[in-house]
Formats: structure tokens, C-alpha cells, sequence
């Protein structure tokens, strides 16, 4: 059986919109194809109709500053994501956390809107654009519109999003100030494995000796992208100190919904290791903010 009946490359963010609602309704886009490919040779996806290939499209490869912002066009491949000097310097947490997904030839081929689409709440990339508080840009028959990241994401491998006439175009993050930072790292199984257990990824911002501003995200806290909003309520306006940090962590637990997953952790096993994960990223984001 064909995995697909047709193939198609845009060259535009119009024409792939185009294309996409003039396909028939199994047609799907594709990137990298890292995830879709083998879910459609293992029989996990459906035959598709029409692949309609997003890589020819300039827009979705384009990764530039645009003002105050640094736009990364959802087509680009993870490790040019984790090697370019503009996502080092204004996002240093997605770096961190492209260079940890998959292998050096997967990251050459897979996107980092491929990464996103597949709207799994403890990926990657996706913890780490949510902790550095990414807008989406979004196409549809009716132009493209901006929406909060975390919009995206309807539940465990679910988007928000209508596959049969929109695409994610990219992703916009505020270029970094004096006095910012972020870090992103992850608890894992043995390499060769390569799960994570657990994710967690922090923005700050300090003035002096105090968390002016801050954002925190950990995967899978919950089933979709997880903000610990109450965490960061707790931290804002104080010094990172043994008891403010006690305090965010018990906010962060009773927030948190953290799930027995049985290829990678226990839910119990996840609240006792959290932390340590926690701590080490609020303590790196701060030094890196001084």
C-alpha cells in the first residue's frame, strides 16, 4: 500500500495554504517528516492523500531579527536551532534544548514547528519556547495571525490547530536584555534511549539581588505544555534564597499534574526527582542573568 498518493512543494506560505485546502481532507504537511514518516510505515498514521512539503518555503526557513524580536521560521532544522549565534544569544534555553533532541541526524533533518505540531507535553523545544514566552504565527485561508504559544495545544499529541487549512509559519521571542537569562535541562534515561522523565526550562530576569520577572515551564507537568504560574507568582519580587526556593517548589507540586508514564517514569518517582532539576535551572538561569 502507498504511504501517499501525492506530493507537493509550495514555495510560499499562500501557496501551501492553498494547497492544503484544496487536498483532499487525509492530506497532511510535512517538514523534516521524522516523527510522521515512521508513524506512517509502523502503521501508527493512517495513509495520507497529499504531502505537502513546507521546506521550499522561504518564510518558514528564515531565522533573523525583526526589531525588537528574533523570528525562527518553523521550518528550520533543529540543529541549525541549536548552533545559530542569534538563538544563543536570545534564547539560550531552546539551544540547550535542540541539542538534546534525538541524535546529530535527526536534529539535521527534523524542524523545530515539526517539534511543536506534534504538540507532546513534555518536548523539548516546546518546554523551552514556553518558558521563553514565544508567540506563534499562523496561517490560514484568511491571512496569518499572532497567537500566545502555549494556544497551540489542545491536549497530549493534540493541537489547537485546524490541520486541514492552517500551518505554524514560525515563532517570535523578545531578543534578550541586560539582566536576562534562561536554561533548560532534563533528567533522561540511558543514551540510547534517549527519553526524558523530566524537563524543565526557566526565563529570568533579575534586578540586583531580586527575580524581577520570571517564567517556568516543565514537562510533562500536565497535558499539555505546563507554566508553573504559581512558582513564578512566588519567586517575583524576591531573592532566590533555601526559602523562597522551598516555597516555589511546594507552589510548583501542588500545581503540577504529573503523570505514570510506563516507558519512562512514575508519577511519584517524577515529584521526588523534580527539585533537584528545579534548582539547578533557576541557579544556572541566574548566574547567566548577572
Amino acid at each position: 500500500m502507498n504511504l501517499w498518493q501525492e506530493y507537493k512543494r509550495p514555495a510560499s506560505v499562500a501557496e501551501a495554504i492553498q494547497a492544503l485546502v484544496s487536498a483532499p481532507p487525509s492530506s497532511m504537511p510535512i517538514a523534516g517528516g521524522t516523527d510522521l514518516m515512521l508513524d506512517l510505515k509502523q502503521g501508527r498514521h493512517a495513509p495520507v492523500h497529499t504531502l505537502i512539503d513546507l521546506t521550499f518555503v522561504d518564510e518558514m526557513k528564515r531565522l533573523e531579527l525583526r526589531g525588537s524580536e528574533l523570528f525562527i521560521g518553523a521550518a528550520v532544522a533543529v540543529n541549525r536551532v541549536a548552533t545559530d549565534p542569534l538563538v544563543g544569544t536570545h534564547a539560550q534555553a531552546l539551544v540547550e534544548a535542540a541539542n538534546l533532541i534525538a541524535g546529530p541526524q535527526v536534529r539535521n533533518t527534523a524542524t523545530i514547528g515539526g517539534n511543536v505540531a506534534h504538540a507532546l507535553p513534555a518536548a523539548d523545544g516546546t518546554i523551552a519556547l514556553t518558558a521563553l514566552g514565544a508567540q506563534a504565527e499562523v496561517a490560514s485561508p484568511a491571512g496569518t495571525r499572532r497567537m500566545p504559544f502555549t494556544a497551540l495545544f489542545a491536549g497530549p499529541g493534540k493541537s489547537s490547530l485546524d490541520k486541514s487549512k492552517e500551518i505554524i509559519v514560525g515563532f517570535y521571542l523578545t531578543q534578550t536584555k541586560k539582566g536576562q537569562a534562561s536554561c533548560f535541562k532534563r533528567i533522561m534515561r540511558p543514551q540510547g534511549v534517549a527519553l526524558p522523565i523530566l524537563n524543565c526550562a526557566v526565563w529570568l530576569e533579575r534586578a540586583g539581588e531580586v527575580v524581577k520577572d520570571i517564567h517556568i515551564a516543565i514537562g510533562p507537568g500536565g497535558p499539555t505544555p505546563f507554566r508553573a504560574t504559581e512558582a513564578e507568582s512566588t519567586l517575583r519580587g524576591q531573592p532566590i534564597t533555601d526559602e523562597t526556593f522551598a516555597r516555589a517548589l511546594d507552589a510548583l507540586l501542588a500545581q503540577a499534574k504529573f503523570r505514570t508514564s510506563a516507558r519512562r517514569a512514575s508519577a511519584d518517582y517524577r515529584k521526588y526527582i523534580v527539585g533537584g532539576l528545579f534548582r539547578d535551572v533557576i541557579e544556572a538561569a541566574w548566574k547567566r542573568a548577572e
